[in-house]
C-alpha cells in the first residue's frame, strides 16, 4: 500500500498529458561517496522501472500499459494495443529479454481479473510476440482503498519461473462486503499471496480455490498483506517488502519460501492482530492511527467472527537491528521509541514507511561499504501535522535504505542493519540497479510530473 492507498486505486483515468513538469524535489546523498543526479522528468503515471539484462537498457511502465525505453522516452515501444493490459501494475524482464507485465481489470462491477502477459523478442526480426501467460478467475473486490490486487513480479535468475504478488482485499482481515454484495467476505484464495508460474506457460487459469492452487503448484507463499516488490539475492533467496496496515504495526521484509505462511492477517510486523481476540477494545488501543481511513471508518472493532489461525506457526519477518528505519510505538504508553537506541529489534521497519524498490548488488559492482548489499526505497514521507497520512514517527522516510543482511549459519534466519543513505525523494515507487548505479522512479498522478534519478556509488575495479 502506497501511502495507505493501493496504487491500482490511485487513478482510474487513462488520459496522459504531454507537458513534462519539472522535478518536484532535489534528493540528496546522506553519506559520503555517493551522488544523486536527475535523469529525466516525466509527465506522471509511470509505476515500474526494469532493465533488459542482455544490454542493461532501462524501460519504464505507465499504468495505462505504455512501456518506454528510457533512452528514447518520446514514444512508447509497447502499449495496451500490443499486450492487452490497460491497467498495469507490474513489470519484469527475464534474462533472455522477455517482458512480463501484470494488469488488473474490474469485471461484472464487483470482481477483479488479473492478467500476466509475456512479450518474447524475436532476435531475427526485432519484433516482440505478446501472449497471455496466466489469468485469474474473477474474484470479489471489496470496493475499498484496500483492494491491492495483483502487482509485483520478478523473474527467477534462471528464467524458468515468475513470481507474482497479489495483495490483500482488506486492511487487516476485517469483513469487506462491497456494500453487502459479499456478506462476511474477508480474504479469498487469490488474495494476500505470492504465486509461482512457469515462465513459458500459456493461458494458465488461476482458480479462486486454495486446494487447486496448491495442487497446480501455483501457490508459493501466503499470509502476505501486500508484497509490492520482490527481488532475488545473489544466493538465490527471494525477498519481498511488505506494506503494513493502518494500525501502527511494523512494515516487513520477508525471506519468501515455498509453502510458508507469513501471518497476515493474524500477525503483522511481528505483532498479533488484536482484532482476532474477542476481548478487543479499540477505544483502548494506543496503536490506532487516526490519520488513516480504516481507523476513521471503524474497521478496527470487536470482531467475534474473526477466523481462527490456519497454521501452527507463522514464518517471522527479517529482524532490523537499526540504526535507522526502526522506530515503533509502545503499545502500553503510546510513546514513539527507537528500537536500536534501546537495544531492541523490530520486524522490520518503522510503521507506514511503505517499503518498495528492493534491489541487490548481485554482481558486487560497488566498492565497500556498499558492495554486495541490498537497497530499498520508502515511498511514504513523514507528515508533520499529525493528521495527514505519513509515518508520524519522527522518521523522515521518502528515502533509500542500505540493508546489510546477514544469514545466521545456525538458525538459518536473516537479520539486517538499516542505514539511510539518500533522502528527499518524492514518493519513490520503484528502483533498478545497473552496475554501481541505482535508478529511482518517483510516482505522481498523470499530468503532475515525476522524475527518475540515479544514485551513483563508487565502482569496484
Amino acid at each position: 500500500m502506497l501511502g495507505k492507498v493501493p496504487i491500482v486505486a490511485l487513478a482510474a483515468a487513462t488520459m496522459f498529458f504531454s507537458v513534462k513538469a519539472p522535478a518536484l524535489a532535489q534528493p540528496e546523498a546522506l553519506v559520503a561517496g555517493i551522488d544523486v543526479e536527475l535523469v529525466i522528468d516525466l509527465d506522471g503515471g509511470a509505476v515500474r522501472i526494469a532493465k533488459d539484462p542482455r544490454n542493461n537498457d532501462l524501460y519504464y511502465l505507465k499504468r495505462n500499459g505504455e512501456i518506454f525505453r528510457l533512452a528514447e522516452a518520446d514514444e512508447p515501444v509497447f502499449s495496451s494495443d500490443d499486450h492487452g493490459v490497460s491497467l498495469a501494475t507490474g513489470m519484469a524482464i527475464g534474462p533472455n529479454g522477455t517482458f512480463y507485465v501484470v494488469g488488473n481489470a474490474t469485471t461484472d462491477t464487483d470482481y477483479n481479473v488479473a492478467t500476466i502477459v509475456r512479450g518474447e523478442p524475436d532476435p531475427g526480426s526485432g519484433s516482440t510476440a505478446w501472449s497471455v501467460l496466466a489469468r485469474t478467475e474473477r474474484y470479489p473486490l471489496g470496493h475499498s482503498s484496500f483492494d491491492h490486487r495483483f502487482n509485483g513480479i520478478v523473474v527467477s535468475p534462471d528464467g524458468r519461473h515468475v513470481y507474482v504478488n497479489s495483495g490483500s482485499r482488506t486492511d487487516h482481515g476485517e469483513v469487506q462486503s462491497a456494500g453487502g454484495v459479499f456478506p462476511d467476505m474477508r480474504e479469498v484464495p487469490l488474495t494476500a499471496a505470492v504465486f509461482r508460474l512457469p515462465a513459458e506457460g500459456q493461458d494458465i487459469v488461476l482458480p479462486n480455490d486454495r486446494g487447486q492452487l496448491v495442487s497446480g503448484g501455483y501457490l508459493y507463499a501466503e499470509g502476505v498483506r501486500n508484497t509490492f516488490d520482490l527481488a532475488f539475492a545473489a544466493n538465490g533467496d527471494l525477498f519481498g517488502t511488505e506494506n503494513g496496515p493502518s494500525r501502527d504495526m511494523s512494515e516487513e521484509l520477508n525471506w519468501l519460501r515455498e509453502g510458508r505462511h507469513y501471518g497476515f492477517p493474524w500477525k503483522m510486523g511481528g505483532q498479533n492482530n488484536p482484532q482476532r481476540y474477542g476481548s478487543y477494545d479499540p477505544d483502548a488501543d494506543l496503536l490506532l492511527n487516526p490519520a488513516y481511513r480504516a481507523v476513521q471508518s471503524g474497521l478496527y472493532h470487536n470482531d467475534p467472527g474473526f477466523p481462527k489461525k490456519p497454521v501452527p506457526a507463522f514464518t517471522k519477518p527479517v529482524v532490523n537491528k537499526g540504526p535507522d528505519a526502526d522506530k515503533y510505538r509502545d503499545k502500553s504508553t503510546g510513546e514513539i521509541k527507537d528500537a536500536s537506541d534501546l537495544g531492541k529489534k523490530i520486524k522490520t521497519f518503522t510503521a507506514h514507511r511503505s517499503p518498495l524498490g528492493l534491489v541487490f548488488d548481485i554482481d558486487r559492482r560497488m566498492k565497500w561499504p556498499f558492495k554486495g548489499h541490498a537497497f530499498m526505497l520508502s515511498h511514504q514521507a513523514e507528515a508533520g501535522d499529525g493528521k495527514s497520512a505519513g509515518t508520524l514517527f519522527g522518521d523522515p522516510s521518502g528515502d533509500m535504505i542500505q540493508l546489510k543482511l546477514r544469514k545466521n549459519a545456525k538458525t538459518g534466519r536473516y537479520t539486517t542493519r538499516a542505514y539511510r543513505i539518500a533522502g528527499g525523494f518524492t514518493k519513490p515507487v520503484d528502483a533498478e540497479i545497473v552496475g554501481s548505479v541505482i535508478y529511482v522512479l518517483e510516482y505522481a498522478w498523470p499530468g503532475q510530473g515525476q522524475s527518475i534519478w540515479k544514485v551513483s556509488f563508487p565502482a569496484a575495479r
